[in-house]
C-alpha cells in the first residue's frame, strides 16, 4: 500500500467514523431537545414561585438559551444527511432527511411566532419536535443500531426491519429503493423552505418592527 492509500483510508475511515459517532450520539440530543421544550410549564411555574425579579429574568433567559441552542446544535449536526455521499455511502437512518425538513419548519414556525405565548405555536411547534424525533430515532435505533441483531428479531419476525429502514448497506452493495426519493424530496422542501423565509426577509425589510414585550 501506498503512501497515498493509506492517507486516503485513513481520510474516508476517519470521516465514515465521524458521521457514525454523530448519527449515534444525535437521538441523546433529540431527548435533551424534548426534555427541555416540554419543561416549559415546570420552568413558568418554577419563576412564579421566585420573588426577585431579577432572579427570575436569569432563569428564564438561560432555560430559553440552552433550549433553542440545542435545537440549532441538533439542527446543524443533522445536516449532514442531506449529504448524499455520506447518506447513501455510510448507510445512515432512512428518513433521517426528513427528520431534518421537520426540525426546520419547527425552527421556522419559533422564527416567525412566539412559541412561548401563543398555545397554539407552542403545540405546533411541539407536535414538529415530536414527529422530527421520531423520523429519525426510530430508524436509528432499529435500522442502524439493530443491523447486528437480525437473528434476534427473526425470531419476533423483524429480521427484515434493519435493512429497511437504512439509506444503504455498504457491506452489501445493495441502495434502499426509497433512499434517493426520500433525499430529493427533503432537498427539495429544505430549498423551497429557505427560500420562503429568505422572500419573507426581503419583503419585510425595511418596515418598521413590532415591539414585542417580553412576558413569563
Amino acid at each position: 500500500m501506498s503512501a497515498d492509500d493509506l492517507a486516503t483510508a485513513i481520510t474516508t475511515g476517519g470521516q465514515g467514523w465521524l458521521v457514525l459517532s454523530v448519527a449515534a450520539v444525535l437521538p441523546i440530543l433529540w431527548s435533551f431537545a424534548l426534555i427541555l421544550h416540554f419543561a416549559r410549564p415546570y420552568i413558568v411555574r418554577f419563576l412564579q414561585s421566585l420573588t426577585l425579579r431579577f432572579g427570575g429574568d436569569v432563569w428564564w433567559l438561560s432555560y430559553v438559551l440552552f433550549r433553542d441552542a440545542l435545537l440549532v446544535i441538533v439542527l446543524g449536526l443533522s445536516l449532514v444527511f442531506l449529504m448524499p455521499n455520506l447518506y447513501i455511502g455510510l448507510g445512515l437512518p432512512l428518513t433521517a432527511p426528513l427528520a431534518v425538513v421537520v426540525l426546520l419548519w419547527a425552527m421556522c414556525v419559533k422564527l416567525l411566532r412566539d412559541a412561548d405565548d401563543d398555545p397554539g405555536a407552542f403545540r405546533l411547534v411541539s407536535g414538529l419536535l415530536v414527529i422530527a424525533s421520531a423520523l429519525y430515532i426510530v430508524p436509528q435505533i432499529y435500522g442502524l443500531e439493530a443491523a447486528d441483531q437480525v437473528d434476534r428479531l427473526t425470531v419476533y419476525g423483524l429480521g427484515g426491519m434493519p435493512g429497511a429502514l437504512v439509506a444503504a448497506n455498504p457491506d452489501e452493495q445493495t441502495v434502499n429503493a426509497l433512499a434517493w426519493p426520500i433525499l430529493n424530496l427533503s432537498l427539495l422542501l429544505v430549498a423551497i423552505t429557505a427560500g420562503a423565509i429568505f422572500l419573507r426577509f426581503l419583503v419585510r425589510l425595511g418596515r418598521p418592527g413590532e415591539a414585542v414585550e417580553p412576558s413569563l
